[in-house]
């Protein structure tokens, strides 16, 4: 299948290369733009692609995997499109000649329909495409194809400004790009600072230079960990497979966040948190459950998607256990916040003994949440250099505690028997 080639494609490349848009991160501006364009066309995904020599890539896309950058050029019905220099619309993909023989079409993700129009910058070339999609055959209604004119414009528009600034940050004395980047630096440097250290001991640090350990005398510690994460390395660029690990653990962290629990690290593919510190609460145990289930249930959409895009499942353990640790900072160069103690090595074990989309618990915190909660008993199972140690799954918020059917939101009786049981208690935002 050969992908077709507007008469100027040389110049068109060479274009495209000015903008220097190729292979960089997604930015909001442009994320807005298909989040538009999905919504107004009511269709379920919409993307903004580059077409260079040999691929469509794509610069923003809803609706689809982080990890989906784009497909080979001869594959992409975006190339029909920058031959023109109007909308192309294919209400049905399967009756249209061009497209029906196209993996995509006839194969998985079975698209149906498609509506694209070019990005045609002020020098007439075709630079890619914004496009939205549909799973079915879709007429789009004359406001709609409009509406991809419009938003194809402001497309043009944010490649044109992104054009300018490049040509103005060149044009930048070297005095001035120093002292900018200077105070760049002390922001991010202090910016640095609190995204490795919680705020407290940050500014404990950055006032004394040190920070003293503490201990305390009870925090749950969570650890999370990706089943089969070896096969998966060998199935993703490195590139991807960092991409794709940033945005999980993103996810994550605002997960922690809103439970009140402290992300401590990352270590390959393991993530790693603790509730109850540096800012002592009773409820930690609870805000570690609410936060491992809220963990799952996002992995289990994730997954869902990439199984309609056939790509590879990410299954994530999770295991926790509360009792007494000591908390502070180690090294001088590479400051780092953490926790020592045989409860983070008891931790460490229920995630390793538990299941890919299970929540392991070690009895500590099992005692302690289960007027809440509905636990599954495994009963004593073999913990590396611990001996057979009791073991429970989490399995959800009990029936009349919480506010869905899969038991996994809590309603306000869960919160105010959370508050009689654990004094402080704060349902998650």
């Amino acid at each position: 299948m050969n992908a077709p080639v507007p008469s100027n494609e040389a110049a068109r490349l060479e274009a495209l290369r000015s903008y220097a848009i190729l292979d960089t991160a997604p930015e909001l501006a442009y994320d807005e733009l298909t989040g538009l364009a999905a919504q107004i066309c009511e269709c379920p995904v919409a993307v903004i692609g580059m077409i260079d020599e040999t691929r469509d890539w794509k610069k923003s896309k809803y609706g689809l995997p982080p990890d989906f950058t784009g497909m080979p050029r001869e594959l992409s019905i975006c190339s029909s499109t920058i031959c023109g220099n109007d909308l192309l619309v294919v209400p049905d993909l399967t009756a249209d000649a061009r497209f029906a023989d196209n993996p995509f079409v006839v194969g998985s993700p079975n698209l149906r329909a498609y509506c694209g129009m070019p990005l045609i910058n002020p020098e007439g070339y075709a630079l890619g495409t914004l496009c939205v999609v549909d799973f079915q055959p879709h007429q789009l209604r004359f406001e709609q194809t409009e509406a991809v004119r419009k938003l194809a414009r402001q497309v043009v528009s944010q490649l044109e400004l992104r054009r300018a600034i490049r040509e103005r940050e060149r044009q930048m004395g070297d005095l001035e790009m120093a002292r900018s980047e200077l105070a760049c630096e002390r922001d991010r440097s202090d910016r640095l600072l609190h995204n490795i250290l919680p705020d407290a001991i940050a500014q404990e640090l950055k006032q004394s230079n040190k920070v003293v350990p503490k201990f305390y005398e009870t925090a749950t510690v969570m650890f999370a960990d990706f089943e089969g994460f070896t096969r998966l390395t060998e199935r993703l660029d490195p590139k991807g497979l960092i991409d794709q690990l940033d945005q999980f653990f993103s996810a994550f962290d605002d997960i922690a966040h809103r439970h009140r629990l402290e992300k401590l690290k990352t270590i390959g593919d393991a993530y790693m948190c603790v509730g109850g510190l540096p800012e002592v609460n009773r409820s930690h145990p609870v805000d570690a459950c609410l936060a491992a289930m809220a963990i799952l249930d996002y992995m289990a959409r994730m997954n869902a998607q990439r199984e309609k895009l056939r790509m590879p499942r990410w299954d994530l353990r999770i295991g926790l256990h509360t009792g007494p640790v000591m908390a502070g900072v180690v090294g001088q160069r590479k400051f780092i916040y953490d926790v020592w103690g045989d409860a983070v090595n008891l931790a460490a074990r229920m995630e390793s003994a538990g299941q890919g989309g299970r929540i392991n618990l070690s009895e500590a915190v099992a005692n302690r949440v289960r007027s809440l909660f509905e636990i599954e008993d495994r009963g004593a199972i073999e913990a590396k250099n611990k001996g057979p140690v009791p073991m429970f799954f989490l399995t959800r918020i009990k029936p009349g505690l919480a506010r869905d059917d899969a038991g996994r939101l809590p309603n306000e009786a869960f919160t105010q028997e959370a508050a009689k049981l654990f004094p402080g208690y704060i349902a998650p935002a």
